[in-house]
């Protein structure tokens, strides 16, 4: 399979001055040069591990330079001659001038320049998009042995770090498995939970079918979905059967207010893609800004990557996506976005993304890239729920957690729901309001049950009008 890559030299220049503008400044102005030299013998040693360099590193070296320097012209044959020399990794000597410095001053720029290093390496390790166990470990020795200068130098400990081994993303055995190292007994029972779910059987696409019609509410949403899946089965048909079918998109937008019901549908939606084998695994991952976007240049790529990579086989739903796109041309969810939408490309065939908030955002968020708007051309409103259909969600937990209400506490639920609907605001939380109320009902039936000399089961089942009353 040929090498892809993510991102064009340029791109990387960029990455590159941004994580490294802040440290040429605090020294002398030699400390341009001294860094650009260092941080190319990192990248030829990195490469040194993944197998060799390529016209390809080439260009990337040529592309580590400061502000105001020359742009440097590797060949292919002088880099190569040079990658011998930089497989050990020495710290420069402008290193330990800076942690002494810090160890004077009370900073910790030293350790920052750890975390910034860290970030242009893990950056030119996934410029083929597959960052190996062998690239990591490179990295993690270059950061060792920084740190150790640190601790020697009295150096106070960084408030955040990053492990590289944390992004590594090659389909190679793990870290812990190749080095025949005992993982710990948590890890052990994650890996145990994760099979035994994945040995439980799926719903079939009937029983899915069924929890979709026994949703409160959502008509329009529910005959669209059922449109949907048939003609998914009619294209799965028409291939089975040699005849062509027509290119599709098959991501979503999912616009209405907080508790509609949006990441349920969703779930189901990757279900039933699955049932008809549109989709390998059918999983839901569900992801906000907070998931995707990393706190330094270069990560976020990285960070949306390994989402992306758990998604695969299912469906990817993003919540209030319109955060990706509000924080103004320089911020990092624009990474984000760039990211997701190049994988949207790559595995349309086994990818569906949903993006979800607010109706109107929504619409901002879209017309924020032009790819976007192009990827997306399904769209579903989740409406508010009335009143009479809140009084229908809240009758279902009562009955799923056994709680009965009496002819009073039923009419006292019922106006207090129409009530909800017809005060309803910004801040109208639909599903989730009437969670909040059913949670305080059992607080305040649970109080006064407790008050009683010697309940019985239907004390401890009934609902009073009391109950409902809102403090």
């Amino acid at each position: 399979m040929p090498t892809t890559w993510s991102r064009s030299p340029e791109e990387f220049h960029k990455i590159y001055i941004a994580n490294t503008d802040a440290f040429y400044r605090i020294g002398s102005s030699s400390l341009a040069e001294e860094l650009d030299k260092f941080v190319t013998q990192c990248a030829l040693g990195l490469w040194s591990r993944a197998g060799g360099v390529t016209q390809r590193h080439v260009d990337m070296a040529n592309q580590i330079y400061s502000k105001n320097r020359p742009r440097p012209q590797w060949l292919l044959w002088t880099l190569t001659s040079s990658v011998c020399e930089s497989e050990v990794f020495l710290p420069p000597v402008f290193y330990w001038d800076l942690a002494e410095s810090d160890a004077k001053r009370g900073t910790e720029s030293s350790r920052t320049f750890i975390r910034m290093l860290t970030n242009i390496l893990l950056y030119l390790a996934a410029t083929d998009d597959d960052v190996t166990y062998a690239e990591a470990e490179y990295i993690t020795e270059c950061t060792d042995k920084l740190t150790a200068i640190c601790d020697t130098s009295g150096v106070r400990k960084s408030r955040e770090a990053l492990n590289p081994l944390d992004y590594v993303t090659s389909g190679e055995p793990s870290f812990a498995e190749k080095h025949g190292l005992q993982t710990q007994s948590a890890d052990k029972e994650e890996k145990t939970v994760q099979t035994k779910a994945e040995e439980q059987p799926k719903p079939s696409l009937e029983e899915l079918m069924e929890q979709l019609d026994s949703l409160v509410g959502l008509d329009e949403v529910k005959k669209d979905v059922k449109s949907l899946v048939n003609l998914m089965k009619v294209r799965k048909l028409r291939q089975e059967n040699g005849l062509p079918v027509p290119p599709m998109s098959l991501h979503m937008v999912f616009m209405g207010n907080p508790g509609t019901g949006k990441t349920t549908v969703a779930r189901l939606i990757s279900g039933l893609y699955a049932a008809i084998g549109v989709l390998s695994k059918g999983q839901l991952v569900e992801v906000d800004r907070s998931g995707l976007v990393a706190g330094y240049v270069g990560q976020t790529a990285l960070k949306t990557q390994e989402v992306i990579k758990s998604a695969l086989g299912g469906v990817l739903f993003i919540d209030e996506a319109y955060s990706l796109s509000s924080g103004g041309e320089n911020d990092f969810g624009r990474e984000a976005i760039e990211t997701i939408l190049k994988a949207m490309e790559d595995h349309r065939d086994d990818l569906i993304v949903i993006v979800a908030g607010y109706s109107g955002p929504m619409g901002d968020f879209l017309s924020s890239n032009p790819g976007l708007e192009s990827r997306f051309n399904k769209y579903f409103h989740f409406p508010d729920y009335t009143g009479e259909q809140l009084m229908a969600i809240f009758s279902a937990q009562c009955e799923k957690n056994g709680y009965k209400l009496t002819e009073e506490s039923e009419k006292a639920a019922r106006e207090l729901f129409d009530r909800l609907y017809a005060e309803r605001n910004e801040n109208f939380g639909n599903g989730r309001d009437v969670r909040n109320r059913f949670e305080d009902m059992i607080v305040r039936q649970s109080n006064r049950v407790a008050a009683m000399e010697n309940p019985g089961k239907d004390d401890l089942m009934a609902v009073l009008p009391e109950d409902l009353k809102e403090e």
